[in-house]
């Protein structure tokens, strides 16, 4: 997205169209990145980025809409079961949780993650919020503060059994942040860096003729031959300083691009677009990714700043007798001492198993941190067993009859974003420890400017950096990847002086 929203910009700008040589490298055999949309079991999916989050605002939503992309007569990932009053909540034990026992836990995740989001925090909202460093230990402390204060029981539950099932609702609301998050465990999210966040108001939707239609309109004013597909970089040289490589008596631009099949390409600028992830493994020193390595500034910040693995799973059910859906199922797993062996310990932190539609065979699922990373080394019968079981577990009460013969999973498809050279993760996320001046500086451009004053400095702006990690208040999305794309293509078009009026 980063990439070739630059390249479209630079390109289609008046006075630069013809003055600019470009070119756009793409390690893969695909462009799109972690922007991958496909089809499984005849139902259009995304293996990767999949929501507009909030369409009022959203330069995503306002592409898809130009293209037409929002309706489509094939079935898609449309997520409308989000949205059913059917919807359950289940404990692993097969115990139906009534809506009137998960709202108040609901009530008061949502209410403790509006009160972490707010500029100015009221410290009499919550009780002890001082010295709270992480989102996860703000979240715990309002559910003990919830438990202080509550002294209603649930009639046929004793207060011991209430407890655990309130926790384990609550954890479920914490794993559906995670999602939301890449983050491993929430106690790695920075408390006061969650304000900074912006999300654009209005509904959250999906693109029913897929996100790789927004990549492609980017992607379709560029003449052929300017993406090319396949050109793993493998270094990246640069001058920090003035002195500029001479080859045969030629001054040669200052970036020298090295690619996996030995060929290079110079060039005066490059954007380098790449994951946060595999800059985190770039700035290693067996890397040798940047020659000279980066500035200390800039390795500091990407050390600092969390990148996560999110993960999708789909099955695909065998046919389902008429009249019976799959429901949108929530799922609350109990604590140690209470756990059902049946269930894989890789399923105990997935908080939903629903169809992408209201009627589809295909079943989704969502797994961050490290039960992402066990997945991807699963084959298709270990997974189609963990899911068999744990669906035989948690519906056993709600279906008369066996559930697991009942919704038969005949095949699997997941995403595998943790090991994929290419990526090596998700999207990134403010780490305790970090801030939103290590996503400033990650944005920065090299060699950093010199002193006014200095009579010889090294060419500007050889490289720059886009990507969603780059932006302060929409990182980890693909709006924000596309404001940052913007964002160092304007850097070149006022370097050059040729910016659009």
């Amino acid at each position: 997205m980063a990439g070739l929203t630059a390249a479209n910009k630079l390109y289609t700008t008046a006075g630069c169209k013809d003055s600019l040589d470009l070119c756009v490298v793409e390690g893969g055999n695909r462009i799109g990145g972690r922007i991958n949309t496909s089809e499984f079991g005849g139902d259009r999916i995304e293996m990767g980025a999949t929501w507009i989050h909030g369409i009022a605002g959203s330069p995503v939503y306002k592409i898809a809409q130009d293209i037409n992309s929002l309706q489509s007569e094939q079935p898609w990932e449309c997520m409308d079961g989000l949205l059913e009053t059917e919807a359950i909540t289940v404990a692993e034990d097969g115990y139906v949780l009534d809506s009137s026992f998960v709202e108040p836990i609901s009530n008061l995740f949502n209410e403790l993650m509006n009160i972490s989001q707010r500029k100015l925090v009221n410290q009499n909202e919550i009780p002890k919020l001082s010295n709270v460093m992480s989102i996860g230990s703000f979240l715990r402390k309002g559910l003990d503060a919830y438990w202080d204060s509550d002294v209603d029981g649930v009639e046929g539950l004793d207060k011991q059994r209430k407890r655990s099932l309130e926790q384990g609702i609550f954890a479920m609301f914490e794993s559906i942040q995670r999602t939301y998050t890449s983050a491993n465990d929430l106690e790695m999210l920075d408390f006061n860096a969650e304000k900074e966040y912006c999300m654009f108001p209005g509904e959250e939707i999906t693109i029913a003729k897929g996100y790789l239609s927004v990549i492609e309109s980017l992607a379709s004013v560029l003449p052929p031959g300017l993406i090319q597909v396949g050109r793993k970089v493998t270094k990246i040289e640069w001058q920090p300083d003035e002195s500029l490589e001479i080859e045969n008596g030629n001054n040669r631009p200052p970036v020298k691009l090295h690619f996996a099949d030995g060929s290079i390409m110079y060039a005066d600028h490059v954007i380098v677009t790449v994951s946060l992830g595999v800059l985190k493994q770039g700035i290693r020193e067996d890397s040798g990714m940047f020659n000279p390595p980066l500035s200390s500034f800039k390795t500091e910040a990407i050390t600092r700043l969390g990148f996560g693995v999110v993960n999708k799973v789909f099955l695909k059910l065998t046919p389902i007798p008429d009249g019976i859906k799959f429901p949108y199922l929530q799922m609350v797993f109990h604590n140690e001492s209470e756990q059902n062996p049946k269930i894989p310990w890789w399923m105990r932190r997935t908080a939903n198993l629903c169809p992408i539609y209201g009627n589809s065979n295909v079943l989704i699922s969502w797994f961050v941190g490290k039960e992402a990373l066990e997945v991807e080394t699963l084959g298709d019968e270990e997974i189609i067993d963990g899911f068999s079981k744990t669906i035989s577990s948690l519906l056993i009460n709600s279906h008369s009859d066996d559930a697991e013969s009942m919704f038969k999973v005949e095949k699997v498809l997941k995403s595998q974003w943790g090991n994929d050279p290419l990526f090596l993760g998700s999207y990134s996320y403010v780490a305790v420890d970090s801030s939103g001046d290590d996503l400033d500086a990650l944005a920065e451009p090299l060699p950093k400017m010199t002193s006014i004053h200095s009579n010889i400095s090294p060419p500007p702006l050889q490289i720059l950096f886009a990507g969603e990690a780059t932006h302060r208040t929409h990182y980890s999305t693909t709006h924000g990847a596309y404001f940052s794309g913007i964002r160092e293509a304007n850097r070149l078009l006022q370097h050059y002086h040729c910016i659009d009026k």
